[in-house]
């Protein structure tokens, strides 16, 4: 049963969706039989996601293009059957979207803010979504502690620090992937120094969702042969905290 419209400030209740416009097309294919719930996710974001601040009203009317199915097609570039971190998840982009679009992932929420995964958990149980867990804390907190084979993050910080937060939660042969805008190429060129001290051995920025999302997706793609120690991250990470920058 859904929550009473009379609890405005809960994931169920039925605030506005202020603008929220109809489903596109694409959402078939992306989510399958997930997509009635991709639609109550997008719901929720543009109701109580705006009345609590986790997402700004002018998003709401270009919310399925820029931020769900923009999140979505990243599923495209993960192997089947993985655990997978969302660091700084937020309001769950793309953590909640990439469970929804890829079942088979098990994936983990990784907010530091209670208001934040108060929320997430709430979507969780309202979405029924059985592979997704929240967890509380900074990413440093949990280096050498947890592992994934997939480290995501979306509009969190650049790309220095979050690689310095990202690689020390991988596996062996792992992968973070950052979502990130037209500063993608930049980033990665100024980087690339402090990327190959925290021991990462490859790393490409790619686009993904052609067809699907405009503009595609751009995505930085840093991977690391064997698992980091936490140590070392630090070290690298103090090392590229020159003076002016």
């Amino acid at each position: 049963m859904r929550p009473s419209s009379s609890d405005p400030g809960s994931p169920g209740g039925d605030p506005p969706e202020l603008m929220l416009g109809p489903a596109p097309e694409a959402v078939g294919p992306v989510f399958g039989d997930r997509a009635a719930a991709a639609g109550r996710y997008a719901e929720i974001l543009a109701g109580p996601g705006v009345t609590r601040g986790l997402l700004g009203p002018r998003e709401v009317p270009r919310l399925w293009e820029r931020h769900i199915l923009n999140c979505a097609v990243v599923g495209d570039l993960l192997p089947a059957d993985i655990a997978v971190c969302d660091v700084g998840s937020g309001a769950g982009l793309p953590g909640i979207v990439l469970a929804l679009a890829r079942p088979d992932l098990s994936v983990t929420l990784l907010e530091p803010l209670l208001r934040r995964t108060l929320f997430l958990d709430e979507v969780i149980q309202l979405l029924g979504l059985d592979n997704v867990r929240v967890l509380r804390g900074r990413a440093e907190e949990f280096a050498g502690k947890e592992r994934f084979d997939v480290v995501t993050s979306r509009a969190v910080a650049p790309l220095d620090r979050l690689a310095g937060w990202s690689l020390p939660l991988l596996r062996s042969g792992g992968e973070m992937v950052a979502l990130k805008g037209g500063s993608a190429e930049a980033e990665l060129a100024e980087s690339a120094d402090l990327l190959a001290k925290l021991g990462a051995t490859r790393w490409s920025v790619e686009t993904v969702g052609a067809g699907v999302v405009e503009p595609p997706t751009t995505v930085i793609r840093v991977g690391i042969d064997q698992e980091l120690q936490v140590r070392s991250a630090k070290k690298a990470r103090s090392k590229s905290r020159r003076p002016g920058r």
